[in-house]
């Protein structure tokens, strides 16, 4: 039996892993639920799969659970319960399902409590991969990448050795304004940005599919999972989603992983390796299957993806304070506060008003993001 927590468990990933493990109760044990402000789904969920302790970050939010609920889970709230519920000793694998750099520092907690991690969580691997890749292998403990795409590249280098790869074929669906232009996407709608082709989402991660920026966050991630340069990493659209991602070889062989478009395999690979469990996930129909097409991604309407490689290249604290700007900008879009193209110029001007830190400390890339989201809001106001 292996006892998982998951952190963000009212979230996309966090509920579509629950799905998972609702059908292998004999597997698995759900000894931590974590969220931040969903206090009646987190209820629910307490109320089936009976944890050992359940945290809310929102304190408003836990005071209204408390008020609710009598049961035998223990209920803590606020955001440093949720950082140490990363760390709750009964718990094998950790479940990294919340959104953005606030996944940083239970992640670590979690390495350093010497948990394997099921990581949801890029945001954790952009802005402090070399840190945090570097104390799991300190603590000898798992990080499995929950991304499709990241499944994707893990299930195809099995048996493998890491010298041998060529290039990462990283695909990308394009998102709902794949083949448009700059001057049309002037006024883009919320509602247009959220209509993802093929997946359902987060809004935030949506949004950043739209951009490109989702895209570029993962080849940051690919950089540190699988410790290749940025020139071995390929992004090629594949509007299907029906390919993950490809690895290419030296020899030129291309091994590729296929699958519908489902997050819950990926989830499902990461809570069993090294064993593959039955699924009665959708599976291809090569039957039915006509088109599968590829597409050179373009970089100078969605520019998110040029400013990934560009924060990526000069490493250190830049890939922090690319995603900073980035999580300011796309809130602010959630809001009605900018266009969707501004999201991009915060990005930019954000990244050339600061100096690199070379080889920032876990400290530095705190305080760099911090200075990263107090600049980005002031472009807000101009």
């Amino acid at each position: 039996m292996k006892n998982i927590a998951v952190l963000g468990s009212t979230g996309s990933i966090g509920t579509q892993t629950l799905e998972v493990v609702r059908g292998y109760k004999d597997m698995f044990h759900i000894s931590v639920l974590a969220a931040n402000a969903s206090d009646e789904l987190l209820e629910k969920q307490i109320r089936e799969f009976s944890p050992e302790l359940a945290v809310l970050s929102d304190e408003a939010a836990y005071k209204r659970l408390k008020a609710r609920y009598s049961g035998p889970t223990k209920l803590m709230g606020g955001r440093q319960a949720f950082v140490d519920a990363a760390a709750f000793p009964e718990a094998d694998t950790v479940v990294t399902s919340m959104m953005g750099f606030a996944g940083l520092e239970p992640t670590m907690k979690a390495l350093d409590a010497r948990k394997d991690i099921a990581l949801a969580n890029k945001e954790t691997l952009v802005v402090a991969g070399e840190i945090v890749m570097r104390r799991a292998a300190e603590q000898g403990v798992s990080i499995l990448p929950v991304d499709s795409e990241h499944c994707a590249f893990f299930q195809c280098l099995q048996g493998e050795k890491r010298e041998t790869i060529e290039k990462l074929l990283l695909t990308c669906s394009g998102g709902p304004f794949r083949g448009r232009k700059r001057e049309e996407l002037i006024g883009a709608t919320k509602a247009q940005v959220l209509a993802h082709p093929t997946w359902n989402m987060g809004q935030k991660i949506t949004v950043d599919s739209a951009s490109l920026v989702n895209k570029g966050l993962e080849v940051i991630e690919a950089k540190w999972l699988y410790g290749v340069d940025y020139d071995q990493i390929q992004v090629v659209v594949h509007p299907q989603s029906i390919i993950h991602s490809m690895v290419q070889f030296c020899d030129g062989s291309v091994i590729a992983q296929l699958g519908c478009p489902d997050m819950k395999l990926p989830i499902q690979y990461a809570l069993t390796y090294p064993t593959r469990q039955p699924s009665n996930f959708e599976r291809l129909d090569f039957w039915k299957l006509k088109d599968l097409t590829f597409e050179e991604p373009d970089t100078e309407t969605f520019k998110g993806l040029l400013f990934a490689y560009e924060a990526g290249r000069m490493g250190g604290s830049m890939p922090c304070v690319f995603n900073a700007a980035n999580e300011v900008a796309v809130g602010a879009f959630l809001k009605g506060e900018i266009h969707f193209l501004d999201i991009y110029d915060i990005i930019e001007q954000t990244m050339l008003k600061r100096e690199c830190v070379i080889e920032p400390t876990l400290e530095e890339l705190f305080e760099e993001d911090a200075w990263a989201r107090t600049y980005a809001a002031s472009l807000l106001k101009k």
